[in-house]
């Protein structure tokens, strides 16, 4: 407890449950971590998929931007409205369950759970590519610089929301201001510095299939609209009017978005910069305009922090979303408890873990992950504008068809957008997550099916108060005797009359001196003796319990285990566990109780 105590703090009463809530400008922080972040590498990533063409392609840089901003304006519209219809939050999941059906509810959750995973190894990675573009020779730890970064957002998150977010709203603004400043150097440059133009290499694929190569950007680039819909799903986080708050900072986030992709695309046009594997877009650009100075090395490390970072927007909806789900009965139950601190603890601890695991996969590359990216959240954009349509239309409030007409738009968008990247990064990696989402669908409708199987079970509609056991069958387990199994022996006899130790047969000298002990020590109990030829302590003690069911059918039987209890943790290691282990194996057997009579010890 102390040690929880040192890394997440005290815990917070839940009455104090609306003083943790977030102001815009940290839910700025918070929720748009992960889209504004996505500037640092989503010309990039454009970029990369038009120079295979040949650096003639380059020249469509800025126009994808501009489509992917135009798409960005799209979703963000109708994600507005989404803020102020579902005000309660739960985003693409409660819209399209309500509004298109169970499955497609469980489509839009699942894919958005398996983005928020890769979200955090995407911009973990990515963040920890800045740091490796300005220190080479750090190249080499990248996996380990990336689980200390998940390691340490994980454990700021598990300190509450309010916390979490004065922590990460300082470097998110950092980076927005050192990219204006970016920017605004560049055009200053740009007035004595001559146009850099690319060089006409095309490529063979690019004169045969230029469309393709231009559209597999446009999907490389897409990666900039993951996290938008994180406001959405974090509604209840901000403070009253909660709607009208999250919908302001949706606003905020998308005109930074906009104004930071385009001018990224276009500067890093002008200084006619190549994408490169050693070197960020943004590091050259940087490196361009302020050649390796402070200024440069600020960038970078405003980058790496934003980047990394950035996957505080999954480790703010993910856990969120997974409570929603968790309460609808489709993910396991204890998703839905909160911690101490008032948040998610368990959704915050299994994202960790799976995005490690992923790091260590595919050893922390951003541009093996990126092709997994995306997908899920395009497959949620489109269910939940579509959701959002069958809601005007059920709804009919006032200016019902303008609403209908712009998620419509958004719907139809997104849909066209999920194509693409499904088609264009199918052989990549993206065939992945197509098959790890209905795999995720069927494992939810599994867990639902066995939650509604328990509580049919446990029901007390029909259950059967008038019968009641005949038998107390009591089975005190002995491998000696001595000060623990005395206590033992007292509490079994005040359960029941029919008591038995039960003593597993290992060396016959051993047996007859505890026989002897037996008769002056065991207050009158019998002592059954059972031979283990192969040295078996379970088995015999389990074909003896089974003897006792079959005679007493109606009747129930107790095992009381004597256990003593060290003063130390560690102490546990240097004794036998067997007492855990028929604990385990009983808890299986229908009729049979095992309960523990423990003696502490003082040292």
């Amino acid at each position: 407890m102390s040690l929880k105590n040192f890394l997440i703090g005290s815990p917070i009463e839940t009455i104090r449950e609306k003083h943790e809530r977030i102001s815009k400008k940290v839910g700025l922080a918070v929720f748009s971590s992960d889209p504004l972040s996505s500037v640092a590498y989503g010309t990039e990533e454009i970029m990369f998929a038009l120079i295979v063409g040949g650096t003639a392609l380059l020249n469509y840089t800025l126009p994808i931007a501009i489509a992917i901003v135009i798409t960005v304006a799209i979703v963000v519209i109708s994600y507005y409205q989404t803020i102020h219809a579902y005000s309660s939050g739960g985003g693409a999941y409660i819209v399209a369950k309500e509004n298109l059906g169970v499955l497609p509810g469980l489509i839009a959750g699942s894919a958005l759970l398996i983005d928020y995973v890769l979200t955090v190894t995407v911009s973990i990675a990515a963040g920890i590519a800045a740091i490796t573009s300005a220190f080479p020779a750090t190249r080499d730890y990248t996996v380990t610089m990336c689980i200390a970064s998940i390691l340490f957002i994980s454990i700021i998150n598990l300190r509450g929301v309010r916390e979490s977010g004065k922590v990460f709203s300082s470097p998110v603004y950092i980076f927005i201001g050192s990219l204006l400043l970016l920017l605004a150097a560049s055009l200053t440059k740009s007035l004595s510095f001559p146009r850099i133009e690319y060089r006409e290499v095309t490529g063979t694929v690019a004169s045969i299939f230029p469309m393709f190569i231009i559209l597999k950007a446009f999907a490389s680039g897409c990666v900039t609209l993951t996290g938008i819909e994180a406001i959405s799903n974090g509604v209840r986080a901000f403070k009253a009017p909660e709607a009208k708050n999250a919908g302001i900072t949706l606003v905020w986030m998308a005109f930074m978005l906009g104004f930071l992709t385009i001018g990224i695309a276009y500067f890093a046009n002008y200084y006619g910069i190549l994408p490169n594997s050693n070197e960020t877009v943004v590091s050259q650009l940087a490196r361009t305009v302020f050649s390796k100075g402070a200024v440069y090395y600020t960038i970078q490390f405003a980058t790496m922090l934003v980047l990394i970072l950035a996957a505080n927007t999954s480790f703010a909806d993910f856990p969120r979303l997974s409570s929603i789900m968790a309460n609808d009965r489709y993910l396991p139950r204890q998703l839905g408890n909160r911690g101490d601190k008032l948040v998610f603890s368990n959704g915050i601890l299994i994202l960790g873990f799976l995005s490690a695991l992923l790091v260590v996969l595919f050893r922390g590359d951003t541009h093996s992950l990126i092709p997994l990216y995306a997908v899920g959240v395009f497959t949620a954009f489109t269910l939940s504008q579509a959701g959002m349509v069958r809601h005007w239309f059920k709804d009919k409030g006032r200016g019902w068809r303008k609403s209908a007409v712009i998620n419509g738009i958004g719907g139809i968008t997104t849909g066209v957008v999920l194509v693409v990247i499904a088609v264009e990064k199918f052989t990549h990696g993206a065939w992945i997550v197509l098959i790890a989402i209905p795999v995720l669908v069927y494992l939810t409708q599994k867990v639902h099916q066995h939650y509604l199987s328990v509580a049919d079970q446990l029901s007390l509609e029909g259950a059967d108060t008038g019968r009641e056991y005949t038998h107390h069958s009591v089975i005190i387990p002995v491998s000696g005797l001595q000060t623990a199994v005395l206590n033992a022996i007292k509490y079994a006899k005040a359960l029941s009359d029919d008591v038995a130790a039960v003593y597993v047969c290992l060396d016959t000298a051993e047996m007859e001196k505890m026989q002897t002990k037996w008769k002056i020590y065991g207050m009158g109990v019998p002592l059954v003796i059972l031979h283990s030829p192969y040295r078996s302590i379970i088995e015999p003690l389990m074909d003896y319990i089974d003897g006792i069911r079959e005679r007493y059918e109606d009747g129930i039987i107790t095992v009381v285990l004597p256990e003593f209890v060290p003063q130390k943790w560690w102490h546990h290691l240097l004794h036998n566990q067997t007492a855990l282990l028929l604990k385990g194996i009983i808890l299986f057997k229908k009729g049979v109780v095992s309960t523990s009579v423990p003696l502490h010890l003082r040292k």
